[in-house]
C-alpha cells in the first residue's frame, strides 16, 4: 500500500523539493527530503526507504557519484530528476546504477508513472522473479528457453535470447548500451554499441509487427533501450 511506501527526495532547490515533497505526500506516499548527499546517505542508512527522487546537482557531492556510493551498499531504486540534459549525463547516471532518468521540467503525471514503474519492478525483485511473459501475441517462456507467437517457435540466436530474457527482467527499465553489453557479451566489450544496436535490429524484425516503428523494444536515443511493460506469469 502507498502509505507504507517510503520515499527519499535528495534535491537542494527548496523550491522544487516542496513541490515534491507535496506531490508525492498527496497521493499517500511517506516522503522525506535531504538537501545534502550527507544528509541523503545517512537518511537511506536509517529509514530504508523503498525509492529515492536524485537531483544531480548537489552543494556536497555531484549526484552520479552518489549513486556510487548508494549502489556499493543498497538496491533501492533510483530514478534521477536533474536539469542535465546531456545524454552523458544520463548514460553516466544509468550505467553508475540508477533505474530511470527524468529531465526538469516534468510533467506531473509522468513522473508518477515512473515511481509506479520502479517500485513495481523493485516489488517483483523482492519475490520469486517471473518466468514467463506476455508480448501482445508473443510469448517468452524462461523456463523453457523459448519464444512464440501463437503457439509458434521464434527462432533466435543465443545471443538474440539473452538480450531479449535480460530485457524481460528489466521490463520499462531504461538498459544502456554498457549494461546489455556487459550482461550479454562481457566486461571486456563494453565499448562495442554496435554489437547491440545489431541484435536489437534483428530482435525487431523477428518480434515486432512494424520493425521501423517498434512497440516493444524501444530505443532510448544515445543511451540504449526501454522493453514495454510486459504482462509476467
Amino acid at each position: 500500500m502507498n502509505s507504507e511506501t517510503k520515499i527519499l527526495i535528495i534535491e537542494d532547490e527548496q523550491p522544487i523539493c516542496r513541490f515534491l515533497n507535496v506531490l508525492i505526500g498527496g497521493h499517500d506516499y511517506q516522503v522525506k527530503t535531504a538537501d545534502t548527499a550527507k544528509q541523503g546517505l545517512q537518511i537511506t542508512a536509517n529509514w530504508s526507504p523503498h525509492l529515492i527522487l536524485l537531483d544531480l546537482g548537489l552543494p556536497d557531492l555531484d549526484g552520479i557519484n552518489l549513486i556510487h556510493e548508494l549502489r556499493s551498499w543498497t538496491n533501492t531504486p533510483i530514478i534521477v530528476i536533474s536539469a542535465r540534459e546531456l545524454e552523458s549525463d544520463k548514460v553516466a547516471s544509468l550505467d553508475a546504477g540508477a533505474n530511470d532518468y527524468l529531465t526538469k521540467p516534468f510533467g506531473r503525471e509522468e513522473l508518477l508513472a515512473r515511481v509506479r514503474v520502479a517500485l513495481r519492478l523493485a516489488n517483483q525483485d523482492s519475490v520469486t522473479a517471473p518466468l514467463r511473459f506476455q508480448m501482445s501475441d508473443i510469448t517468452i517462456d524462461l523456463a523453457l528457453k523459448q519464444v512464440t507467437r501463437d503457439s509458434e517457435s521464434i527462432k533466435l540466436t543465443k545471443t538474440e535470447y539473452n538480450i531479449l530474457k535480460y530485457l524481460c527482467k528489466n521490463a520499462g527499465k531504461v538498459l544502456t548500451h554498457k549494461q546489455i553489453l556487459k550482461e550479454v557479451w562481457g566486461n571486456n566489450y563494453t565499448e562495442h554499441t554496435h554489437y547491440v544496436r545489431i541484435h536489437i535490429a534483428q530482435l525487431r524484425r523477428k518480434l515486432e509487427r512494424d520493425p521501423a516503428q517498434p512497440k516493444h523494444i524501444v530505443t532510448e536515443t544515445g543511451i540504449g533501450y526501454r522493453l514495454n511493460e510486459l504482462v509476467a506469469d
